[in-house]
Parts: structure tokens; sequence; C-alpha cells
């Protein structure tokens, strides 16, 4: 079976964000289990300085100007990926996904356009029979595809709803698309274009990184005004659980962390919490949990919930480390708690992906409370890591952590600490709950080995969407 993924990042040539490590790993499971994959790119210059190309596919005249379509592998594997060189509208320094351009409409149709080309026969020796679009920006594909006849069946999957990829009606004219495509049965949006809207509409079948964020999305508190369509498609939506890549998320063979452990010999653990807090200046203490957040800093993640509960967790004697970026107001909010907790709360701004691999090596608890949360992968992070994962009962969160309640403490269930309501009493009171398990150690140690023992890998995951293709190509 041929399948082609289309995508605008991919660890480790390009990440942003969850998407890059999703698309990053799927592909990889897939070959793995047998399919014929391949990945569409766009030419941003990481992902194309990160390659050697193998050879030219197609020099394209396209509604969007000029492209050159290149072939590559995937470094170290068998994966083949095409990209499209078009400096005009990727050479770009940055965020590639900056909102200050005005023609993010004109990029990412681009990549939509291409993967409906390849669908049609562009490539002369490789043929996709299923394409898989990924999130808003390869919104368009299904569209594309639709227009063209359906040459190969479409799965759209959404990462996050809440980014849509939204533009004003005007875009519609330079895509390139039948009149017709622009109405309510079609791409158009509150008299504009949405590119998520596209990817629901037109997909043969759509899903989601989690289970419950699929049923999330078809109401109206988390649909984002796209909760009718959504139900609409009845049983043609559903989630498939995100997973991790094992071989580079490992705590037993990490070369990113002070030192090696496992589920079975986890004593090596407090080595990393010592290295973690000598590397932030903080009190060099064994008898404390220590707290860590690794996120974008936004409220949707509820960091403003995180602000409100620090001083309870210094004053039971915790200690927090933060690693992330976002929200302006947010990061001088937590930089100040560094100033007032000193020796206890640590901040670094920004991104650094080896040092997300060292808090989650060093840290006991993850705090992940967020207001919604399609999959997360963080808390997965967590309990590969043995830092137990502290998170509201939304999403994906929902579906990946065991609450600490009696009645999993007794059946060897628990794996973190859930709460319910979005607000600061909601997170004390998980707060409460991991300090009282922290002081039973033997307990404590007991859940920390489950959470580690619980797979979270690719191969299960892969393995439903190899089902779902089969299903689409039967029909």
């Amino acid at each position: 079976m041929r399948v082609l993924h289309v995508c605008s990042e991919m660890f480790p040539l390009l990440k942003t964000g969850g998407l890059a490590d999703v698309t990053g790993a799927l592909p990889l499971e897939l070959a793995r289990q047998g399919i014929d994959v391949r990945v569409l790119l766009p030419g941003f210059p990481a992902i194309s300085a990160a390659l050697a190309g193998e050879g030219a596919v197609a020099d394209l005249v396209t509604p969007f100007g000029p492209a050159h379509l290149w072939f590559a592998r995937l470094p170290g594997t068998s994966v083949g990926l095409y990209v499209i060189d078009a400096p005009a509208l990727y050479d770009r320094p940055g965020n590639p996904y900056d909102e200050h351009y005005q023609d993010n409409h004109r990029r990412f149709a681009l990549l939509a356009w291409v993967a409906a080309e390849l669908a049609s026969g562009l490539d002369g020796l490789w043929r996709p029979e299923v394409v898989h679009a990924h999130d808003w920006h390869s919104g368009l594909t299904p569209a594309y595809l639709a227009a063209r006849g359906r040459p190969a069946r479409c799965v759209f999957t959404v990462h996050n709803l809440a980014y849509q990829g939204v533009f004003g009606r005007h875009a519609f004219g330079e895509l390139a698309l039948p009149e017709s495509f622009f109405s309510v049965q079609g791409i158009e949006f509150h008299d504009q274009v949405s590119f998520m809207k596209a990817g629901l509409f037109y997909a043969d079948h759509v899903t989601t990184v989690s289970p419950t964020y699929a049923r999330e999305i078809a109401t109206a508190e988390q649909g984002c005004g796209l909760d009718g369509l959504l139900r609409s498609r009845g049983h043609t939506l559903s989630g498939v659980l995100n997973g991790i890549d094992t071989a580079v998320w490992n705590p037993a063979g990490d070369p990113l962390i002070a030192a090696p452990y496992s589920a079975e010999k986890a004593a090596a653990k407090v080595k990393c919490r010592r290295e973690l807090q000598q590397r932030h200046a903080l009190a060099e203490v064994d008898n404390a949990p220590l707290f860590a957040v690794v996120s974008r800093l936004t409220e949707q993640k509820g960091l403003h919930l995180v602000l409100e509960a620090l001083p309870q967790i210094v004053q039971r004697g915790g200690q927090f480390v933060l690693l992330g970026s976002g929200d302006p107001h947010l990061e001088a909010a937590f930089r100040a708690m560094v100033d007032a907790y000193p020796g206890q709360v640590a901040v670094q701004i920004g991104y650094d992906e080896a040092h997300s691999h060292r808090v989650m090596a060093g840290a006991d608890v993850i705090m992940v409370p967020s207001r919604f949360e399609p999959c997360g992968l963080t808390q997965l992070y967590g309990l590969r890591y043995g830092a137990l994962p502290l998170v509201r009962r939304v999403g994906g969160l929902a579906d990946t952590v065991a609450d600490c309640t009696l009645e999993n403490l007794a059946d060897e269930l628990a794996t973190g600490f859930v709460f319910d309501e979005f607000n600061a009493r909601g997170v004390t009171t998980a707060i409460r709950r991991a300090f009282a398990l922290w002081a039973r150690p033997r307990e404590w140690k007991a859940v920390r080995r489950n959470a580690m023992q619980q797979d979270f890998g690719w191969a299960a995951s892969a393995a439903a969407y190899i089902g779902l293709y089969q299903s689409l190509l039967a029909h």
C-alpha cells in the first residue's frame, strides 16, 4: 500500500510543536509495518538544509508561481521525502507560520496542490493510493483531490482545531479551485476561506489525535464553530491516539540526560534531578518533589493556573522548573516568581529540545493543566521518564493518565494526578494529592514504575491507521 503524508514540519528536520513529533514518528512506524510511505514537505530553509537530494522529480508551473519538486530520504531511514522548492514562498527566516506574511494562503495552498498532483501521477515512478494530510496547513489537500475527481483516498487529521487557517474571501480567487467550492457545503466559513473546514468537509475520513478529543470537538464548547459539520461526519470521524518515538524518548539509553535509568532500576533518576537542580541553581534537596512545566506559554495550556498554584508548591517545600516561551505577560510573571522564590523556582524562556529531555528526567511531576488538549505529548514523555503527570481530565490527557484514586492505587493502575475544574482550585487540589503520595515513598515508587511501564509507542496507532487505510481502499 502506498501512502503519502502531507505536512508542514517533521522532526528532526523542522519542529515548532508536537505536529513535527507525530509526522516524524508515524511514517517511520508505518514503514516498519510494511507500508510504502512517503512524506511531502514545503522547502523551508531548515528542511532543505538538512537533506541531501537524491534527484529531481518535476519542474512545476503552479497557480502560485514556479516550483521544483525533488526527492530525498529522511536521514538514517528508508522513508522517502518530496520537497517543494519554491524560494519565493518558502525561503524565509524565522517562524514558518508567521501571521504577518500576507501570502500564507498561497504558501500552504501550494503544499496541498502538489499533493493532489502526486496523487494524479506527477511522479511516474510512484503514485499514492492514500493521501494523509495533517492540520490546516495541508487542509486544502482533500479539496484539490475532490476537484480532480478523487484520484486517491484521503484522510485528514486534526491536531488542534483551534488553529484553522482562516483567510479573507479574496483569497479564494487565488486558490485555483472551482467556484462552487466557496459555499457552506465547501470551504466557506462566515464569508471567509477556512483551510481547516476544507479538510473536514472534503476528506474521506477525519481523525483526531485522541478518542476523547474526537468526541469533544463535536460539541459546541470545543467545536470552534465547526461542531455541526463534525457531527455530520458521524462514523467518518474517529480518534487515533498519538504515540511517541520510544527510541528518542527512552531514559534507559538517552544520551542527553545525566544518568540512564529504567522502570525496574530507577535509582539513577536522583542523579538527573541533582543535575537539573545544579543547572538551575536550585537547592540540592531530595526530600520534596520537583514540579516542572515544558510548554508553550498560552492560556490554553493553563499556565496562569500554575502561576496561582506556585506559592502552594513552594510553601510545601517543593521546587519548580519551567521551560517554555509564548505570552510575554506569562513569561514576565514566571520570571518574577524566580525573584520571589530563589532556590526553589527556576525559569528558562525559549525552547531547547535537549533540555526538555533533562527536565523530564529530573522532574518528579510534569504539569499539563490544559483548558483543552487534543492529545498532548508532554504527559506521555513524563510517563516514559517517571515524571508523574498532573493533568486536567480533557482530550488526550483523559485518555492517557490514570488518577491516583484509592481504587486505582489498589489495582496498580494509577499513573498520575487528574483534576476536572479549569481553575486554581482544581490544580491545587491535585498538587495536594501529589504531596500526599510523595509522603508515602513506597507507593510513589510503585506509581512511578507503573507510569514508566505504559506503552505509548506508535505500533498500535500505526496499526489503527493501516486498518483505516485498508477500509477506505476497500470501499
